[in-house]
């Protein structure tokens, strides 16, 4: 298998942008992600930049005001004239070229560094915007765990259908909803009580979040072409983190016989910064089924995949209701769970989507499903850790929650950590609920 680190992840480097060297930053230069900014209260063109400590390098500026190499400035182009999707069209070994560039620029004793000061502003004064254009949306269920324990609550005695163990489910989901938090509305729809003859229309009463993670499609597939694994990995450009917002109530009426349809159409968020696979080669892991479950098929198996398919990132949930922000408490982490608790690969999601022939487009968000694990403590939605409302959960001032109320907030983050490597993270979404 082919070395997947190199210079940029050498945990001895270090910035001349002093924050990104703290230790505790998100964004240290061995991670360098993309997003769309501008600054905040200024109606002025989105730019493209690159986060690094608490500082956005604006991609617009430094493409004009600093030297680069001849076969750098074609790939910062695109990117100075604030479109990440056309450098991601661009494919792999592009983005392999720009990310060697940008860290050599952000390094110490980097001969660019008078010029790319001028660049940078700090991210408290930034607005951030959707990364790139998204075209389309699919959210899978490869969290084994999460769908073990819903599974429990309403097929106690056969909780995963036959097919979980061999294909990736999925659902396609809606692209235009997509934001990146902030007021999340409390969506209306049809709903019927167990003992009512007839549904009702209203509010939905039983909100929920669902931590997990979203990939970009980097490269398109021609319509009627497949994606082979050996080829799945060059096709997905990076992660972010995504809260697939949920109406549970409506969904358990709608859902039946098609899947979800309105209980998710009403907002997703996903967090600004689209943290790049190469990035997180540091932390990729060695893809493994438990003794006695089916291998994949061959079209979703491959040595690569075997060997380094699995990401280690470590993935939080916290809550702050409006109570707790009234009163200065901090918010509390409900649960913590592993993106390694993912029963499917990005690699094997990719390519069982484009297995139809399928043609997947630059800017594709892919989302893993809900990512809990198997214990108390790694539930990763507020239906798991209430049963479904049956068990209320009690927050450390001594409110009750069962599922969410006007006035929480909820925040995802998630961060990779390893010896020998330096940590990174995705950064954060939250999203606070309006009635």
């Amino acid at each position: 298998m082919k070395t997947l680190t190199n210079a940029t992840h050498d945990p001895s480097l270090k910035s001349w942008v002093a924050s990104a060297n703290s230790g505790a930053t998100d964004f240290p230069i061995q991670n360098l992600p993309y997003g769309r900014f501008r600054r905040a209260g200024v109606d002025e063109p989105w730019r493209i930049g690159v986060a690094i400590g608490d500082q956005v390098l604006d991609l617009h500026l430094a493409y004009r005001q600093a030297p680069w190499a001849d076969e750098v400035r074609p790939l910062l182009e695109p990117l100075a004239a604030g479109d990440l999707h056309a450098f991601m069209a661009l494919g792999a070994p592009a983005w392999h070229v720009l990310r060697a560039a940008l860290s050599a620029a952000l390094a110490e004793g980097s001969e660019q560094a008078p010029f790319l000061e001028l660049c940078l502003l700090p991210q408290l004064q930034c607005e951030m915007s959707l990364p790139c254009r998204i075209g389309d949306y699919t959210d899978f269920y490869s969290g084994i765990h999460h769908a073990t324990t819903i599974g429990k609550l309403f097929r106690p005695d056969n909780p995963l259908l036959p097919n979980y163990k061999w294909v990736p489910i999925g659902y396609h989901g809606r692209a235009s909803s997509i934001g990146l938090g902030g007021t999340v509305k409390r969506p209306q729809g049809q709903t019927r009580a167990p003992d009512a003859a007839a549904p009702g229309f209203g509010p939905c009463q039983k909100l929920d979040y669902e931590l997990e993670v979203g990939a970009f499609v980097g490269r398109a597939n021609a319509l009627g072409e497949p994606v082979p694994m050996d080829q799945a990995e060059d096709a997905l450009f990076g992660l972010v983190l995504l809260n697939d917002w949920s109406a549970r109530d409506i969904q358990a009426w709608e859902y039946q016989p098609l899947g979800p349809f309105l209980s998710k159409s009403f907002a997703s968020s996903i967090s600004p910064w689209i943290v790049t696979m190469e990035a997180l080669a540091p932390f990729r892991r060695p893809f493994t089924r438990p003794a006695g479950d089916p291998q994949p098929l061959p079209y979703l198996d491959s040595g690569f995949n075997r060997a380094a398919g699995a990401i280690d990132m470590i993935l939080e949930v916290w809550l702050q209701t409006a109570a707790m922000l009234d009163a200065g408490q901090p918010a509390v982490r409900l649960s913590q769970s592993n993106l390694t608790d993912a029963y499917w690969t990005w690699a094997q999601m990719l390519v069982h989507h484009a297995s139809n022939g399928c043609n997947l487009q630059v800017g594709d968000l892919l989302g893993s499903g809900t990512l809990s694990g198997p214990k108390e403590g790694t539930y990763a939605s507020l239906m798991e850790l209430s049963a479904n409302g049956r068990q209320p959960i009690t927050l450390p001032g001594g409110e009750i929650r069962a599922f969410l109320q006007d006035g929480d907030t909820v925040t995802l983050r998630a961060f990779c950590a390893a010896a020998g490597a330096v940590r990174i993270g995705l950064g954060e979404v939250s999203g606070t609920i309006a009635g």
